[in-house]
């Protein structure tokens, strides 16, 4: 039996890696975390095929032109994708493959995969979102007034866009790690 595709994404402050983490430990060896491929620099924290699949540009350039990624795109002046392969791999093999991406990205996929799961995370109002991005304590003032423009533009795309299945409000993780399960669980459509 084949596994699904489910495409998770929300703005900056919604808590989408709390939520995804919480997530893969839930479903356990049934589900995995796809992983990006960057022509960013790798830092000293990060493992190459673990964190990130990291490349050069012209490796990023070709895996393009050969039709190898699912989503990708330029920001900040760094390509960021989705390697096909590996995703369809594990998907055929049974298992739940999370992808953690932008609505540009989801965007990209919807268009070449049938029966994924989209998911969209929405703050539980405006005042949580700016709470939960100044409690990051890692940016100045200014940043957060950026990063809150931001994410209310996100989620005015993500609506425009007209691709998600499902927008969950991330007021508990539990709650919407349950109802992200219950969406996965429910009904038998494979992914093809």
């Amino acid at each position: 039996m084949a596994g699904k595709l489910i495409i998770i994404s929300g703005p900056s402050g919604v808590g989408k890696s709390t939520v995804v983490r919480r997530l893969l430990d839930r479903l356990g060896d049934r589900a995995i975390l796809s992983i990006s491929v960057t022509t960013r620099r790798q830092s000293a924290q990060e493992q190459n095929g673990q964190d990130y699949y990291f490349v050069g540009c012209s490796e990023f350039e070709q895996m393009i032109r050969r039709d190898e990624l699912l989503e990708w795109a330029d920001y900040l002046g760094n390509y960021y994708g989705t390697p096909k392969k590996p995703v369809m791999d594990a998907v055929s093999t049974g298992k739940h493959v999370i992808l953690e991406i932008e609505t540009e990205g989801a965007k990209q996929v919807a268009k070449i995969v049938k029966d994924v799961i989209m998911i969209f995370l929405l703050p539980p109002d405006e005042q949580e979102l700016r709470r939960r991005l100044e409690g990051r304590s890692r940016d100045r003032p200014e940043q957060i007034e950026r990063r809150f423009a931001n994410a209310k533009r996100e989620i005015m795309l993500a609506h425009e866009a007209d691709i998600y299945d499902h927008w969950i409000v991330n007021d508990q993780v539990e709650r919407a790690t349950d109802e992200i399960v219950e969406i996965i669980e429910a009904g038998d459509t494979p992914c093809t």
